[in-house]
């Protein structure tokens, strides 16, 4: 007797749900804060039916899951984002599309998903994924309002982590590809308006997930998980992590080009996320979730690393004038998913919020960090025995005068119970018990990316 192994994204709470669903009033463990007003959205994969070949967590059709919260009482629903892709497959009832880890599909186009992140700019949610253009989202439906190319003038893919300046309004955001260019940067008015893309000279494509932002400046990661046509031909993996080729980033101008560009290079290594950036003198520092290498695709340069895959805090310092490069571990503790306070984004931060990895094979967070990067000291919120987490996102109180002044709200799953909750932490606070517990009456699977849109942004 044969027995076919169960795949792990397609089961437990990574299990797609396939109802969606409009509640009234949700019942709350706790109080919510009367000055907490908005909605908390979150992204992530949701196929809709049963995955052709083998199926990545990364592949899934994008599903929001959103509490909106107002004068101490909360509801919940959620939405697929209908993109090209999930009509097209619904009106055949099927799948049409393969995977990450299947060959391309030449005849079909872009499969996207729209499943990775979400962003408020110039008045309107958009829902992120790397691969293309991003979808614009009515809030608080969370209706899909169909693909925003800024007039017509996107001409790259639109990456899943774009950064907006909370002081001047601008939205910075780039695009890779495995076919030149494959680095086009772009820069966004506070008004919406596209106003300008420029080629960015790589050596070769690299899958290039996030960047960062400071005052004056932008950072790019050209790290050595590479696309080669030429090894695919070969018929060796088209995306791998190429251990002997350093990493390397770069330093531009807000507004410059290729011209402009300063490379430092270091050590190899991965970032899929960082937390930020900011100017310190003659010096731009980066901090980020580092890797040694990563085998998130299943490619890999054989290379056996024990470390593969475990994100650690690292700041690294580009001096701008000695071209000198620094990088440091800050802390040894497996994290991933890092947030700040976004009203200071590129600029420096005192305090960072990650989630905490448990130890197990698949990404699970048991917890959350807050760091302090003053002190270099830390403190753990931990979700409970069988309970865990995923992006934890940071929310201003309104009259804050404090960077923490704030809370943390995120999805948390409790395994024994097979039911799901939104958790309102206090974010000065963060080892104490969430001071607020939404029960949701259906089970939110994993996901990726969140957003908190105020109520200012849903009465926009």
């Amino acid at each position: 007797m044969t027995t076919t192994a169960v795949n792990p994204y397609l089961d437990g709470n990574f299990a797609p749900v396939r109802e969606e669903i409009s509640t009234d009033t949700l019942k709350v463990i706790g109080e919510l804060p009367p000055d907490l007003s908005g909605m908390f959205v979150r992204n992530g994969p949701n196929p809709q039916y049963a995955p052709i070949g083998h199926y990545h967590w990364f592949d899934g059709d994008g599903m929001l899951h959103g509490v909106r919260i107002s004068n101490g009482k909360a509801t919940y629903r959620n939405r697929y984002i209908r993109t090209q892709k999930w009509q097209m497959e619904h009106e055949a009832g099927k799948a049409l599309w393969s995977g990450l880890l299947e060959p391309p599909q030449p005849d079909l186009p872009s499969g996207n998903t729209a499943n990775t992140a979400l962003i408020w700019h110039a008045g309107q949610l958009l829902a992120l994924w790397e691969g293309g253009a991003p979808h614009a989202i009515k809030v608080p439906e969370l209706k899909t309002i169909g693909e925003f190319t800024y007039n017509h003038k996107l001409t790259s893919a639109f990456t899943a982590h774009p950064k907006v300046d909370p002081v001047t309004g601008e939205m910075m955001f780039f695009g890779y590809s495995f076919a030149p260019p494959f680095l086009q940067y772009s820069v966004v008015s506070a008004k919406g308006e596209l106003l300008r893309t420029v080629p960015i000279d790589l050596p070769m494509g690299v899958m290039m997930h996030d960047f960062a932002i400071t005052e004056n400046y932008t950072i790019f990661m050209d790290l050595p998980l590479t696309f080669s046509p030429e090894r695919m031909q070969r018929g060796e993996p088209m995306l791998m992590f190429e251990s002997d080729r350093p990493s390397r980033f770069g330093i531009i101008p807000r507004h410059g080009d290729n011209n402009n560009v300063r490379w430092f290079e270091t050590p190899s290594c991965y970032i899929f996320h960082t937390y930020n950036a900011y100017e310190d003198q003659d010096e731009v520092v980066l901090i980020a979730c580092r890797m040694n290498s990563t085998t998130v695709l299943g490619a890999d340069d054989a290379k056996i690393d024990t470390e593969a895959d475990i994100p650690r805090l690292h700041r690294w310092r580009f001096n701008l004038t000695t071209g000198k490069v620094t990088e440091e571990m800050l802390d040894d503790a497996a994290a991933e998913f890092p947030r700040v306070n976004e009203n200071l984004l590129g600029r420096f931060t005192r305090y960072g919020y990650a989630g905490k990895m448990a130890q197990s094979s698949l990404p699970l967070f048991e917890g959350v960090i807050k760091y302090d990067f003053n002190s270099g000291k830390s403190q753990t919120h931990q979700f409970g025995e069988g309970r865990y987490g995923g992006e934890t996102v940071f929310v201003p109180r309104p009259s804050a005068t404090n960077e923490d002044d704030g809370w943390l709200v995120t999805y948390v799953h409790d395994t024994a119970e097979d039911s799901s909750e939104l958790v309102v932490i206090n974010a000065q606070d963060v080892i104490s018990e969430p001071i607020a517990r939404v029960l949701i009456p259906h089970r939110v699977p994993y996901g990726f990316h969140g957003a908190w849109v105020t109520e200012a942004q849903l009465n926009f």
